[in-house]
């Protein structure tokens, strides 16, 4: 089965604007192809893995991905899903951000010897001059086609600002600068980001006189892959300093039911006979299925010791109740309170909530134990002296735990 084929099978691709003229590019290696990613954080999460996926298996069927940093757009901000608008950011905070994000994309993606490229899009558009862009790209988009694009629909409930209006001609110009410098032919992105796409095809047909129409793609869910970022106690990273090898397998292990294939088949590179032998089970079968989904992830982003660490800690504190390699959270004296801490601001300091509120919630509805013991009392507290003398493994929920210590 060749690259594309596979990329049907896996449920990856949703719309193309030209399926054929794309089925030769990336059969035969040909394409050069880029996905945007918004530093808009000192690390990318779960939310970016099936771009990452999706990049890595292109790369290995010898087509040539360029990972497109938002450096310049950042400083607009994508309206995308949105209502509301997204908080300015510096230039250094941008910087550090997308030095982050290489690092971390290294581990997917090979860019030794020219075989992947990652650039900035503040190279060209940080220096254009506002005058040449109304006389050079302003008059190849319809003001009337742009409002009726997806991106803006829930922005223009609540107030689309003339800022965030121009982020589909700066994404469409990134495309069209792309393709003058790097021979870039094909962009991939989210079913959110299609007219988007749509204008950087239509871009570089008016000022180049090209033929763009084999030039994008779109991937099934890949919205929906975003918000596989956020869970109820906040971000999965990729850094393992903001979500430990532990919690990262965790929560692919916690995934529906309804959901564990799908993700097998569409993040994994387990053959697609062997995911296809997977979907006849069910019931307990599944569980089986959520720990190697949960292996194989956790081992492309940290590595195999980390994920068999994290699979033999998981069954063992599931299994026997053992907290050896559980997530531990160390408290110090500056945590607590005329020498006590309640249990919202415990669950807080511990990264099971990311709120107080949220952490009241739990309590309320009977999901929080401590060392066995359902608490059901928000202001319960504990002292510095009964932490010290005993950590106390701390529970959210049926499988989100931590070791609390001093």
């Amino acid at each position: 089965m060749q690259i594309y084929e596979e990329l049907k099978a896996r449920g990856l691709i949703a719309q193309v604007t030209d399926e054929e003229l794309i089925r030769d590019l990336v059969n035969n290696g040909k394409a050069t192809f880029y996905i945007g990613f918004d530093p808009t954080a000192d690390s990318l999460h779960v939310g970016h893995f099936m771009a990452l996926c999706l990049m890595k298996r292109l790369q290995m069927a010898g087509n040539k991905p360029i990972a497109l940093i938002g450096g310049g757009t950042a400083m607009i901000g994508d309206p995308s899903g949105r209502s509301d608008m997204r908080q300015m950011m510096t230039k250094e905070t941008i910087q550090h951000n997308c030095d982050c994000f290489k690092k971390q994309m290294s581990k997917f993606i090979d860019f030794s010897d020219g075989k992947a490229l990652m650039v900035n899009n503040a190279d060209w558009l940080m220096d254009l001059n506002y005058i040449d862009v109304l006389r050079e790209v302003g008059p190849h988009f319809s003001v009337n086609r742009m409002l009726t694009a997806e991106c803006y629909k829930q922005r223009m409930e609540k107030g689309l600002s003339f800022l965030e209006f121009n982020y589909m001609i700066m994404q469409s110009y990134d495309f069209y600068e792309l393709f003058r410098k790097y021979g870039c032919n094909l962009q991939f992105g989210g079913d959110d980001q299609w007219s988007n796409m749509l204008g950087g095809t239509e871009l570089i047909r008016r000022k180049l006189k090209k033929d763009a129409s084999a030039m994008t793609i779109t991937l099934l869910l890949n919205s929906e892959g975003k918000k596989m970022g956020k869970t109820q106690s906040g971000a999965v990273w990729l850094d393992p300093n903001k979500t430990s090898p532990f919690d990262f397998y965790q929560y692919w292990r916690n995934v529906a039911d309804a959901d564990v294939l799908k993700c097998i088949r569409m993040l994994t590179f387990l053959p697609l006979e062997q995911i296809d032998e997977m979907d006849k089970w069910e019931g307990s079968q599944l569980n089986k299925a959520k720990e190697i989904l949960a292996y194989e992830l956790t081992s492309l982003v940290h590595g195999e010791e980390e994920a068999k660490k994290a699979q033999d800690s998981a069954r063992a504190l599931f299994s026997t109740g053992g907290a050896a390699n559980m997530p531990t959270t160390k408290l110090t004296e500056e945590d607590f309170i005329d020498g006590k801490i309640d249990i919202p601001t415990l669950l807080v300091k511990s990264g099971l909530v990311p709120s107080k509120s949220e952490a009241r919630r739990a309590v309320q509805q009977g999901g929080v134990s401590v060392d066995g013991e359902k608490i059901e009392d928000i202001n319960y507290v504990y002292t510095v002296d009964d932490i010290k003398a005993n950590e106390k493994i701390l529970k959210r929920g049926r499988k989100n735990f931590r070791k609390i210590v001093m």
